[in-house]
């Protein structure tokens, strides 16, 4: 059977964990069917990026969320997803298009008018000794 579990991949007192689909009689560390997202947990507000329409197609096909994933879907759901892709659909064809004014032509560029020249190295050289 399929499982949807973490892997720990970060270095030591850093975790750092991989979303993958992999099979349940793998060691923690195996090798992945697929990598669906990831989850740092370390800073102030926990980063989290998971690709919701795979763990979607593979729970589908009979994949089990481990409690921890099931959780961080919970709580780290996109705000795009609860807007439905019809509506968004319909809002970006409601929008009015915005006209563009005819671009002016760029004013001459004019040189910096530096107020000193720089002093050469050696004139400095001689007045500080």
């Amino acid at each position: 059977m399929v499982k949807i579990r973490l892997t720990r991949v970060g270095a030591k007192k850093r975790p750092f964990y991989r979303v993958l689909a992999i099979d349940e009689r793998k060691q923690r560390d195996g090798r992945a069917l697929e990598y669906l997202g990831t989850y740092d947990p370390t800073p102030a507000k926990e980063v989290v990026h998971l690709r919701t329409e795979a763990i979607e197609a593979w729970v589908a096909k009979g994949a089990q969320l481990s409690d921890t994933v099931r959780s961080l879907l919970k709580r780290y759901e996109p705000e795009e997803a609860a807007v439905p892709a019809e509506a968004m659909a319909e809002a970006v064809a409601e929008t009015p298009e915005v006209e563009t004014a005819p671009a002016e032509e760029p004013a001459p560029a004019e040189e910096p008018a530096s107020a000193e020249e720089p002093i050469p190295a050696a004139e400095t050289e001689a007045e500080g000794a």
